[in-house]
C-alpha cells in the first residue's frame, strides 16, 4: 500500500502545533516561528497548485472528445 493510500492520523503536525503552549518562546522566537510557517504555506499553496494542474491535464488527456 502506497504511503498516500493510509489514513492519516488524527493528530497530525499542524494539529499538535496548534495545541502547543507558546508561552515558553521570546518575541524573536516567535517571529522566527512565524516566518517558519508562512514559509511552509507558501510551499503547500505551491504543492497544491502543481497536484492541481497536474489533475486537470490528466482529465483533460482522458475527458472523452465531443465530436
Amino acid at each position: 500500500m502506497d504511503d498516500d493510500d493510509r489514513p492519516r492520523p488524527n493528530r497530525d503536525a499542524a494539529s499538535l502545533l496548534a495545541g502547543e503552549s507558546l508561552d515558553r518562546y521570546s518575541q524573536d522566537e516567535l517571529a522566527e516561528r512565524i516566518a517558519l510557517l508562512e514559509a511552509e504555506i507558501v510551499r503547500i499553496k505551491a504543492h497544491r497548485d502543481k497536484v492541481a494542474a497536474h489533475r486537470a491535464a490528466a482529465e483533460a488527456l482522458f475527458r472523452p472528445s465531443s465530436s
